[in-house]
């Protein structure tokens, strides 16, 4: 598999992007604006730079080489040649199972997708295309090239053999992978939603502020960011998106989103990528593009 394809370039598709542009791969970035696809390249070539500082031990690459494997892309039908093709765009499944009607039409038959998606089953996302078998859940940690593991989700029709491709590819990326069953959320998503949605709640109903929220988890557990922290990083459209998801799926009044998420993201409060969330952030933590990939139709 030489020719990558990744469909949304906002900060998980960038992410994905970049992995395997650094290990030499071609990878077709494609996204349905020009501004967001700038973003993307000049955000590749900085992590790209400060990679040896961010990654220990990480080998040296010239940022121009990483980013000249990527062709970046408004138009969808430059997947039609591509081996292998991740997407990555909003956690909305109407635009998603409109979106893979189109991704089924322009790619060979044999071409497996990789669902990136937070929450939406993987066998829902088949049922929108030709190849059930060819399609599984490739949950990318963010940022993509630095977390060493990635969540493999097994839909109801997923193949032996697709499982084994992404396996390959994975492990030749130096990434490992654990391999769970479908279900809303799967395991990390279905956890860590309801952590941060009681994160909120807590923040929400004055228990305690946000810093303290994030430094207890800090200190007292040694985790490397707090919940709120982690909300702000993920994008909280995306983490109101995935609880919305999980309520409905579940019907189970557990997944309720908090009040002041929903008014936040009402107040395109979104987190890192907008400059506020829990925390305010600098321009050294912002995203240029301050909305996600995927909120426009592929047309």
């Amino acid at each position: 598999m030489e020719r990558i394809g990744v469909v949304g370039a906002g900060t998980m598709g960038r992410g994905v992007a970049q992995l395997f542009a650094e290990q030499g791969h071609q990878v077709v970035l494609v996204d349905v604006a020009d501004q967001i696809l700038e973003s993307a390249r000049a955000e590749i070539g900085r992590e790209v730079r400060f990679a040896r500082l961010l990654r220990p031990g990480a080998p040296t690459r010239v940022p121009e080489e990483v980013v000249g494997r990527i062709a970046f892309t408004t138009d969808l039908t430059e997947v039609r040649q591509v081996d292998f093709l991740f997407e990555n765009t909003i956690e909305n499944w109407d635009l998603k199972r409109s979106l893979y009607g189109k991704l089924d039409f322009l790619c060979a038959p044999g071409v497996p997708f990789g669902v990136n998606t937070s929450a939406i089953p993987i066998t829902r996302v088949a049922s929108a295309t030709g190849r059930p078998d060819r399609v599984i859940g490739t949950h990318f940690m963010n940022p993509a090239p630095t977390k060493p593991t990635v969540e493999l989700i097994r839909g109801h029709h997923t193949s032996d053999e697709t499982l084994a491709l992404i396996q390959g590819l994975l492990d030749r990326t130096g990434k490992r992978h654990i391999v769970v069953k479908d279900s809303p959320g799967f395991v990390t998503n279905r956890v860590l939603m309801l952590t941060l949605n009681e994160a909120i709640f807590l923040l929400h109903e004055g228990v305690s502020g946000a810093a303290e929220i994030d430094r207890l988890f800090k200190e007292c557990f040694g985790h490397t960011m707090g919940p709120l922290e982690t909300a702000d990083l993920i994008g909280l459209d995306t983490v109101l998106f995935s609880l919305d998801v999980l309520c409905d799926s579940f019907d189970d009044p557990k997944y309720r989103p908090c009040p002041l998420l929903r008014k936040l993201v009402d107040a395109g409060i979104l987190g890192r990528k907008t400059g506020q969330g829990f925390h305010h952030y600098d321009d050294t933590h912002r995203n240029d593009d301050t909305q996600e990939s995927g909120d426009r139709r592929y047309e």
